[in-house]
């Protein structure tokens, strides 16, 4: 049933691309920028992220949340992924807690209690700017296109005090993603076209020049990527690029555990590289 409804609207908008073509893919980058789930807290989530600090900051119109858990140890930000919140790390902030680490995460651009609307890489990196230009953290670990708004965040701004990265099941090439998208909705020539005019206007480069691959050339922290080889959602080979560009990275390979990660053995090797 998900699959029909996807494809009907796939062809309705294939059918107002001969109508328009720009607002064609007007609708199709809207559909792809708006989270459908994630924006919302659930009681269990909401009881969770109470326990820490909570303040809230801002990017131009847009309020950034974020929670802090003190610690006397090295400051870690946390950047979850697409139609998530900052509760996906429960597991890892209770144990970093206990290692005695200052921990920030933040909540995404119209997910959890952020604010905006719509969700992009680059609008997420402008909000990892301001929070870690705020708490100055030594690493950065960011699941899914949060590691990859991490990369673009940090390929922009250079800031000194991150010392590594941690990338967990994060995406290479913004244009395969896109791909993905059209591909799913089965999208015509018309649209797909057009949805690149849309994004230079919109973002200002072309579709191919947003690279976690190609921003993560010019980085100086090292880095750890963590990628699931059987990851239904972001290939295996999408880590495979990002290594061959992160200069002094490691790569580690897991086999079931799906693109979540979420698993007490990627944990492990989280803390055995924070600590190294």
């Amino acid at each position: 049933m998900k699959n029909l409804i996807v494809k009907c609207i796939g062809n309705y908008y294939n059918v107002i691309s001969y109508l328009s073509k720009k607002q064609a893919a007007d609708k199709a980058l809207y559909l792809f920028t708006k989270p459908r789930n994630g924006r919302k807290l659930n009681e269990a989530q909401r009881e969770f992220l109470d326990t820490a600090f909570q303040e809230e900051y801002k990017y131009g119109k847009h309020t950034i949340m974020t929670y802090r858990w003190l610690g006397d140890k090295t400051t870690i930000l946390l950047v979850h992924g697409w139609e998530s919140n900052s509760y996906r790390w429960k597991n890892l902030i209770l144990e970093l807690k206990k290692k005695g680490h200052n921990i920030v995460a933040l909540d995404a651009p119209g997910h959890g209690n952020s604010g905006s609307r719509f969700f992009n890489a680059i609008l997420y990196s402008e909000f990892i700017n301001v929070v870690a230009q705020r708490f100055k953290p030594e690493i950065i670990i960011g699941h899914s296109v949060g590691g990859m708004a991490s990369a673009f965040f940090q390929n922009k701004y250079q800031l000194e005090s991150i010392e590594k990265m941690i990338l967990l099941g994060a995406p290479s090439e913004f244009t395969d993603v896109l791909k993905r998208y059209t591909d799913m909705l089965g999208y015509n020539q018309r649209i797909t076209n057009q949805l690149n005019l849309t994004i230079v206007d919109r973002f200002g480069d072309k579709p191919e020049n947003f690279s976690t691959a190609k921003y993560l050339e010019n980085i100086k922290p090292k880095g750890l990527i963590i990628h699931d080889e059987l990851d239904t959602i972001i290939p295996y080979s999408d880590a495979l690029l990002i290594k061959n560009s992160f200069k002094d990275s490691v790569l580690i390979t897991t086999k079931g555990l799906g693109h979540s990660l979420n698993d007490e053995s990627v944990a492990a090797h989280i803390y055995d590289f924070i600590e190294a």
